[in-house]
């Protein structure tokens, strides 16, 4: 009898995170199915199902994919791998209330209740991660703070594991020349001449385009080529018109452009002068990753997954306010022997998380759950 595995996770885009991993169980010859709140085209996937979730606790539509999710689980799954905090809530709840002979994996990518974070996150989430630990078979953190948490905290899972992450793809992503770099420029719209900060991210508030946004003023008037690319889905469309509504009032549209979703990230990346991230919450985030394994000079907000990767003034520059990011892109701009000396640095810690090295690791996690 063929064996099967189940992904879940919140949104359909977040299977790009498990493409490896079910690429894996597809050459082991195992049904590969996935759940999420919508489809898309996803490889190595043999059934898609779109089911309601949503990633407030206390959206109703969560009762409906719950029911949904018990239909499903009647397909005898072998391994579970929930994803995402209301992925794992809803996956492990439906594990423990059906009785499924299913091993169950959970991988945070990034707990909500962490250092610095609001009472509120502390008290709606953590109690709940808590619980479900105990139906947890494996749970899998990607940075060193959520690891300690786990252990100290939900020691009820007796399976805590730690991986760098979800892996990057270091063919796709890798140090261009610079004529290459000027080919891809001049195909995609930009000039020798600009200075292009990106920003790959989903339009929300916890990536915070909005600290960015507030400073272009000032960066503008020190850098004049300077092009601001925003990459990523705006499913919170109120919040991108918000940000467009700033960027008018500031006079700041000739150099700001929201590019929303790419399949061509890898060529935006390479072409960047500048990586930028304010995100107020990470887990391990693949977009600087990326940036590191091009040899792109980075500037991130400080939080748990940008200083498990970003050693200050090494392999990137790590800012705790508007001055310190302001400062940050300028002395990348009117340095490039620092900003070099970064990018070496950053392209030789990369390496540790690449894509293979990473499916090996996750390999042997499933193989104990056969």
């Amino acid at each position: 009898m063929q064996r099967k595995v189940l992904f879940i996770s919140t949104i359909a885009i977040f299977s790009r995170f498990n493409l490896s991993f079910m690429r894996w169980f597809r050459e082991q010859g195992w049904q590969v199915d996935y759940v999420s709140d919508g489809v898309m085209q996803i490889p190595d996937c043999d059934n898609q199902y779109a089911i309601p979730i949503k990633r407030s606790p206390y959206n109703v539509k969560n009762i409906k994919a719950y029911k949904e999710l018990r239909e499903i689980l009647k397909n005898n799954y072998d391994i579970i791998h929930c994803h995402t905090p209301m992925g794992g809530i809803l996956g492990r709840l439906v594990a423990k209330n059906t009785g499924t002979r299913a091993r169950v994996i959970y991988t945070a990518h990034g707990f909500h209740f962490c250092k610095g974070a609001p009472l509120i996150s502390w008290l709606l989430y953590y109690p709940m991660e808590k619980y479900f630990a105990k139906y947890t078979d494996i749970l899998i953190t990607i940075n060193e703070e959520d690891y300690g948490n786990a252990k100290r905290k939900l020691s009820s899972c007796k399976d805590i594991r730690k991986i760098d992450g979800v892996g990057v793809d270091l063919l796709k992503f890798y140090p261009r020349g610079l004529d290459e770099k000027m080919i891809l420029r001049d195909k995609l719209g930009y000039k020798k001449s600009d200075f292009i900060l990106t920003n790959v991210a989903e339009i929300n508030k916890n990536k915070n385009q909005l600290m960015l946004i507030k400073a272009l003023p000032a960066l503008k008037k020190n850098i004049p080529t300077l092009k601001v690319l925003f990459i990523g889905n705006d499913n919170y469309s109120s919040i991108r018109r918000k940000l467009e509504t700033l960027v008018k009032k500031l006079q700041v549209e000739d150099i700001v452009s929201f590019l929303g979703y790419r399949n061509d990230v890898e060529n935006f990346t390479a072409i960047s002068d500048i990586a930028f991230s304010a995100s107020i919450r990470e887990g391990l985030p693949v977009n600087i990753i990326e940036a590191m394994a091009c040899g792109v000079p980075i500037v991130c907000k400080k939080n748990r997954g940008h200083d498990s990767l970003i050693e200050n003034g090494k392999t990137g520059l790590l800012f705790l306010n508007h001055a310190e990011m302001v400062d940050g892109i300028l002395r990348v701009y009117n340095s490039k022997p620092f900003a070099e000396m970064m990018c070496k640095n950053a392209i030789k810690e990369s390496k540790k998380f690449s894509r293979e090295l990473i499916v090996e690791k996750m390999a042997e996690i499933y193989k104990r759950c056969m």
